[in-house]
């Protein structure tokens, strides 16, 4: 070999050999710097991208690209190795031309890509003419998932009467293929179960309302969402998502009597704060949206109030102060009811409010007899004589004024053979001379009882004041002792 050609040789071994041990015998060493000052020549690998389709299944290996060195003279003389990942496996390279195949099935969604290293050497010398290399082998998409819903089923509340173009929630699928490439898994929504009150927009999967939807006629819907990857086109792969939409409530309809006239009786016995009866106005709305207050119009509301069971919406009527049959024995009350909570975008429907007449008849008791006053006041000097008249009480009964009333005087031991009464008209007399040095004002009840009923009693209290006349000569206190002396002058006290 001439010594052109030795060093042609030399050149190119050094320039081939990124990859080599950094301990070199020496003269290999003194040989490369003898010859630093020969130009050196740019070797590098030829090769395309490469891609590898997933899921093909082939009884034969498949060809998916070729790595070539340009030092290759296609004569044998080079060997190519295939080290990384997948490298025998999935892969595998023919040594003498550089082509690689893959033999297994692949799956592009567990893994996206391979990275492997490519490696030239001279197959007699085993020493690189290329150096080490490292590549990727990309795995190409095809559709072979579905897509899935990962968070349904879904429910979703809106508001009733919302208006039409109202979002009411959004529903997102997902689908595992590559969505850089092609339209795999470019999805596309639409509305299988929910027109004509929903709609779906195409793209981005958001729920809208469709028209305006009444709560008191249907609460709740079902609707069923279908995505569609490859856009929808032919061949695609699709999944459904229900989705539970509930319409909450809003005030959108006011309170209703379902009478227009209501009956009630209270007994003239029955005392403040009886319940006398209850109203109910309906209302289709629940919660605060059926709130209501209730009020009693005109002149009756000094004789009866109401108040609103917050429970059950009811109207408790109730009586403010007595009745009096033999005074009034009807009353008519015109009652209120008014939507506690008003929603202004409705007032146009009108008052949310509504009216009813109350009719309350009085019923007749059985009363005991009433006095003309609740207590009476008398005057007698003392000293009268037995029988003299002390003052008249009357009572009379208030369902019948010719009904017969005896009265009689509840005694006390102070009182007792002093003072009497005439059962049959009140006349009070003495029984014996009142003294007002011994007692000056005497204090006695006196009761009044029905003839026909005598559960039926009234009391009253008499208060009689004893007056004074002279009837008592003066009286020294005490018998006074004088002295005197026996020269007093005249006029000496």
């Amino acid at each position: 070999m001439n010594s052109s050609v030795l060093l042609r040789l030399m050149v190119m071994l050094v320039q081939l050999w990124p990859c080599s041990p950094s301990t070199q015998n020496s003269s290999t060493q003194n040989t490369v710097q003898s010859f630093t000052a020969v130009r050196r020549v740019k070797r590098s690998w030829l090769w395309e991208p490469l891609f590898a389709t997933e899921e093909q299944i082939s009884p034969h290996p498949v060809y998916i690209g070729q790595l070539k060195s340009d030092l290759d003279k296609q004569d044998g003389s080079l060997e190519y190795i295939l080290t990384g990942e997948g490298a025998g496996t999935f892969f595998f390279i023919n040594e003498y031309n550089g082509k690689i195949y893959v033999k297994q099935k692949l799956d592009r969604e567990k893994k996206p890509f391979y990275t492997l290293r490519a490696q030239a050497i001279n197959r007699s010398t085993k020493l690189p003419v290329e150096p080490e290399s490292e590549f990727i082998i990309k795995v190409r998409d095809i559709n072979d998932n579905e897509p899935q819903f990962l968070d349904g089923p879904y429910v979703a509340t809106v508001p009733e009467m919302s208006p039409e173009g109202t979002s009411v929630t959004q529903v997102t699928a997902t689908d595992a293929d590559d969505p850089s490439y092609g339209n795999s898994a470019r999805l596309l929504y639409s509305l299988i179960q929910g027109q004509p009150y929903f709609s779906v927009e195409p793209k981005t999967g958001v729920i809208r309302m469709a028209s305006q939807m009444d709560r008191e006629t249907k609460d709740q819907y079902l609707v069923i969402i279908q995505a569609k990857d490859m856009v929808g086109q032919p061949g695609a792969f699709s999944a459904t998502a229900t989705v539970t939409i509930n319409l909450s409530d809003v005030n959108d309809n006011p309170p209703k009597f379902q009478q227009r006239l209501y009956y009630m009786r209270v007994s003239e016995e029955a005392p403040v704060g009886t319940t006398v009866g209850k109203v109910f106005a309906e209302d289709s709305d629940i919660g605060d949206n059926a709130a209501m207050d209730y009020f009693i119009e005109a002149d009756s509301s000094d004789v009866f109030y109401i108040i609103t069971n917050n429970e059950t919406q009811e109207g408790i009527i109730l009586l403010k102060k007595r009745v009096d049959y033999e005074s009034q024995r009807r009353y008519s009350i015109h009652v209120k009811a008014v939507n506690r909570y008003i929603d202004e975008r409705f007032l146009k429907e009108g008052p949310f409010e509504d009216t009813t007449i109350v009719k309350i008849n009085v019923e007749d008791a059985d009363e005991p007899p009433v006095f003309t006053s609740e207590s009476y006041m008398m005057e007698i000097f003392e000293g009268a004589m037995s029988g003299a008249l002390v003052g008249v009480v009357t009572a009379r009964d208030p369902d019948d004024s010719g009904s017969p009333v005896r009265y009689s005087i509840v005694h006390s031991m102070q009182l007792k053979g002093l003072l009497s009464i005439n059962e049959h008209n009140g006349a009070i007399i003495t029984t014996e001379p009142l003294d007002r040095e011994r007692a000056s004002w005497h204090n006695f009840t006196v009761t009044a009882t029905e003839t026909r009923n005598p559960e039926k009693i009234s009391e009253a209290n008499v208060y009689v004041q004893v007056l004074d006349v002279n009837d008592n000569a003066p009286e020294f206190p005490k018998n006074y002792e004088t002295f005197v002396c026996e020269n007093a002058v005249s006029g000496q006290v």
